[in-house]
């Protein structure tokens, strides 16, 4: 079983960058479909950006398209979320999942999650 640690948040002002890192352990990180999703304070989990094992596919929410890349480096075991031009209504923790068989929108299709980072932007 794959297991995920996430870095890389803080605090940051609007329009300003950060970039998220998410390592993972084990022998079959090529095998994972990967996400970031995030959850703000009272509001369910939200879907961010997902990408296929190779690195191929990607897919962002409305929210982050344009601003957000997912990226992954199959051979540091290591998938990356980079955030630009962020707005305050992107605090939250981002958590960084794994799963099996092709890459979902939805949370509910991830069973492996790792701790979540927090990050915050100031107006």
């Amino acid at each position: 079983q794959v297991q995920l640690v996430e870095s890389g948040g803080g605090l940051v002002q609007a329009a300003g960058s950060l970039r998220l890192s998410c390592a993972a352990s084990g022998r079959t990180f090529s095998n994972y479909a990967m996400g970031w999703f995030r959850q703000a304070p009272g509001k369910e989990r939200e879907f961010v950006a997902i990408i296929d094992e190779s690195g191929e596919f990607t897919y962002y929410s409305d929210s982050v398209k344009g601003r957000f890349a997912i990226s992954r480096d199959n051979a540091e075991n290591t998938v990356y979320l980079q955030m630009n031009s962020l707005k305050p209504e992107d605090t939250a923790v981002y958590y960084c999942a794994a799963k099996m068989y092709g890459p979902s929108w939805s949370a509910l299709e991830y069973n492996t999650w790792g701790q979540g980072t927090q990050v915050t932007v100031s107006s």
